[in-house]
C-alpha cells in the first residue's frame, strides 16, 4: 500500500508502481499477516496500547471485550432505545442523517413489531448497500485493516450498538476474517465509506479474505463458522461514524517511525566514529545548557552509544569542530523524538475514546454541568424507564469526529522528520571533504580496498531521495468542500496526511540505510588506520552484521529489530 523506493533503481520502480495503477484492484498484490496468535488481548476501551494493537493486527492475536466494556456498550444500547420511547430526537436514529437530519424515521418503542421490521430493513439495506457502492484501488495490506477494526472494538464499547455488532466485530478479527476495503474514499472528517466496507462484509456482501484468501465475503463468514449479521437500531452509525481508518494509519507509522528514530540515533553514533568526531556537543555541561527533555535524552542516548570508543581519547588530529549537519543531528532527532512522543500520546489517546456522533452519554444528570438543566438540553435527555433498567443519561449531536489535533500532529511527525533528514543526507556528502575527515579512503586502504567498500563512493541518491522528502513535509492546505446539501462543508484529509506521513518514513528509512553503509565503512577506515583504536559495542555489532552477507541494508532496516543493538552496554 506505501511506496516502497528502491535507491537502485528508482526508475523501475516508478514504473511498476504505474503498472500496478493500471490493473484491477482485485489483481494487486495483497499481503497477508502472518499469524501467530498468542494470548487474547482484553478490549476495554481505556488502555489499548500500540504493542497490543500491532500484536492484534500483525500476529493475528485474538481479542475479547471486558466485562466493564461490554456492559458499558450495552447500557449504551438501552439508553439509546429508550430515546426513541421517550421522543427524544436522535441524529441517524429516529431522524436522518446528513441532510436529512430533521426527517422523522419513526417514532415510538422500536421494539415495537412495526418499527422493529422497519428499522430491520432500513440497516440490512444499508450494510448491504456499501458492498455494491464502491470501486477502485483496495487496501492490500491485512495488517491495516485489522488495525482499523481493532480500534473501532475498541472504541465502540463507548457507542450504542447492538450487541450483535459488538460481537461481530469480534468474530471477524478471531476468525481473521478481513473485509475488502476501499484506499480511499475518506475526507478525514470520519471515515464513513471505508469503515462501511467491512459492515458489508458482517452481512455477507462484497468480497473477503479469509485466512489470506480472497473470496465473497457470504464464504468468508461461511467457512469460519459465522451468521451473517442481522443489524438493528443505529449499528451503521455505530460501526462507521469514526475516525478508525485514519487513526490506524497513523498507528502504524507512529511504530514504523519509532524504529526508524532508533536507527537514526544508532546510524549518528557510527558517523561520529566513522568521522573520528568531536563529543563536546553531547556532553552533559552542553546539554544542560538547553534543558529540553528530549534533546537532552537523545544526546545522552548517542553519548551512551560511544562508550569505550576511541573517541573518548585525546587524538591531535580530531578536528576542534565538525560539519553542522553531525553537531546538530543529536539536536534534530530529538525534536523528531518529541514530535513522535507527540503524536503517540494523540494516537493512544484516539485508541481508547470515542469519536462518535451522536454522543450516548449513560449516567449524566442535569445537575452535572450547568447547561445541561437549561431547555435547550433537556431535550435530549433520557429520563429512563422500567425498560432501560431506569438507565438515564443524555443523547447529544457533537463533532469529536473531526480528527484534530491528530491531524496537525501528523503533519508536525512528517515535517521533523524532514528536518531530520536533512542533516542525515548532508552529513553523508561531509565524507567526501577531507576538511572533515582529515584523511582519505587513498591515503590509508589500497585501490581495490576503496572498491570494495560503497560507502567511499557517493552520489546523487541521498540528494534524489530528499527530494521526495521536500514535497512531502511541505503542510497540506485546508479544504472545505461542500458536500451533502453543504451539510459537510470541511475536510481534514487525513489520508493524504497519513500518506505523507509513511512515505516519509520509509524515505528515511532508505537515507539511514545509506547512513549506515557509509559510516560503517568509515569506520573500518579508521579501524584499518589505527587498530588500537576501540568502538562503540553496538557500532561494533551492527556494522559486523552489515559487513556480512546482507547487501540490501534497507531490508535489514526493516526486518530487524534495533533493539538488538540498542542492548549492547548502553
Amino acid at each position: 500500500m506505501f511506496r516502497n523506493h528502491s535507491f537502485r533503481s528508482r526508475a523501475a520502480g516508478t514504473l511498476a508502481m504505474l503498472l500496478s495503477l493500471a490493473v484491477a484492484p482485485s489483481a494487486r498484490a495483497y499481503h497477508p499477516i502472518t499469524s501467530t496468535a498468542g494470548s487474547t488481548v482484553v478490549l476495554t476501551g481505556h488502555d489499548l496500547t500500540l504493542d497490543q494493537l500491532m500484536r492484534i493486527a500483525r500476529d493475528g492475536a485474538p481479542v475479547s471485550l471486558s466485562p466493564s466494556a461490554r456492559q458499558r456498550s450495552q447500557d449504551a444500547y438501552d439508553l439509546l432505545l429508550e430515546a426513541a420511547r421517550e421522543g427524544v430526537p436522535v441524529y441517524w436514529f429516529n431522524r436522518g442523517a446528513g441532510d436529512q437530519r430533521e426527517v422523522s424515521i419513526f417514532t415510538g418503542d422500536p421494539l415495537a413489531p412495526a418499527n422493529k421490521a422497519l428499522l430491520e430493513k432500513i440497516q440490512l439495506d444499508r450494510f448491504r448497500r456499501e458492498g455494491r457502492s464502491w470501486s477502485g484501488a483496495e487496501v492490500d495490506d491485512e495488517a491495516l485493516v485489522r488495525a482499523v477494526m481493532a480500534i473501532r472494538a475498541n472504541t465502540m464499547s463507548y457507542e450504542a450498538a447492538s450487541p450483535p455488532l459488538t460481537q461481530m466485530l469480534q468474530d471477524l478479527l478471531n476468525h481473521r476474517v478481513t473485509p475488502v476495503i476501499p484506499l480511499r474514499g475518506s475526507l478525514g472528517e470520519g471515515d464513513l465509506a471505508v469503515i462501511a466496507a467491512i459492515g458489508a462484509t458482517m452481512v455477507g456482501e462484497g468480497n473477503a479474505y479469509y485466512h489470506g484468501e480472497r473470496m465473497k465475503a457470504i464464504e468468508a463468514l461461511r467457512r469460519a463458522g459465522l451468521r451473517p449479521l442481522q443489524p438493528f437500531a443505529a449499528d451503521d452509525a455505530a460501526l462507521i461514524s469514526s475516525d478508525a481508518y485514519a487513526v490506524a494509519r497513523a498507528a502504524i507509522a507512529v511504530e514504523k517511525a519509532r524504529r526508524a528514530l532508533d536507527w537514526a540515533d544508532l546510524a549518528l553514533a557510527i558517523d561520529l566514529q566513522g568521522m573520528n568526531s568531536s563529543i563536546t556537543p553531547l556532553s552533559s555541561p552542553v546539554q544542560a545548557a538547553r534543558p529540553y527533555t528530549w534533546l537532552n535524552r537523545d544526546a545522552a542516548r548517542v553519548l551512551g552509544l560511544l562508550r569505550g570508543s576511541y573517541l573518548m581519547d585525546n587524538d591531535p588530529h580530531r578536528i576542534i569542530q565538525d560539519p553542522e549537519s553531525l553537531r546538530a543531528s543529536s539536536i534534530r532527532q530529538g525534536s523528531a523524538w518529541q514530535a513522535w512522543a507527540a503524536l503517540r500520546d494523540t494516537v493512544l489517546l484516539a485508541m481508547n475514546s470515542s469519536d462518535h456522533n451522536p454522543a450516548t452519554r449513560v449516567g449524566v444528570s442535569p445537575g452535572d454541568s450547568w447547561e445541561l438543566s437549561t431547555p435547550q438540553m433537556m431535550r435530549y435527555y433520557v429520563r429512563g424507564s422500567d425498560a432501560d433498567r431506569h438507565l438515564h443519561g443524555y443523547v447529544l449531536s457533537n463533532a469529536n469526529w473531526d480528527p484534530y489535533p491528530l491531524a496537525n500532529q501528523v503533519e508536525a511527525m512528517t515535517i521533523a522528520l524532514g528536518n531530520m533528514d536533512v542533516a542525515v543526507t548532508q552529513r553523508l556528502y561531509r565524507f567526501d571533504n577531507t576538511l572533515f575527515t582529515v584523511v582519505s579512503p587513498h591515503d590509508v586502504l589500497s585501490p581495490d580496498q576503496v572498491l570494495q567498500h560503497s560507502g567511499f563512493r557517493s552520489d546523487y541518491t541521498a540528494a534524489d531521495i530528499f527530494q521526495d522528502v521536500q514535497g512531502q513535509m511541505n503542510p497540506v492546505s485546508p479544504e472545505g468542500n461542500a458536500i451533502i446539501a453543504t451539510v459537510e462543508d470541511l475536510q481534514a484529509q487525513t489520508y493524504l496526511k497519513t500518506v505523507r506521513l509513511h512515505d516519509t518514513v520509509e524515505d528515511t528509512i532508505h537515507l539511514l540505510a545509506l547512513d549506515l553503509t557509509t559510516g560503517c565503512d568509515w569506520m573500518t577506515l579508521r579501524r584499518i588506520q589505527n587498530p588500537k583504536r576501540g568502538f562503540g559495542a553496538a557500532s561494533m555489532a551492527l556494522c559486523r552484521d552489515l559487513d556480512g552477507t546482507m547487501t540490501d541494508r534497507v531490508a535489514f532496516i526493516n526486518v530487524t529489530n534495533p533493539a538488538r543493538y540498542l542492548d549492547h552496554g548502553i
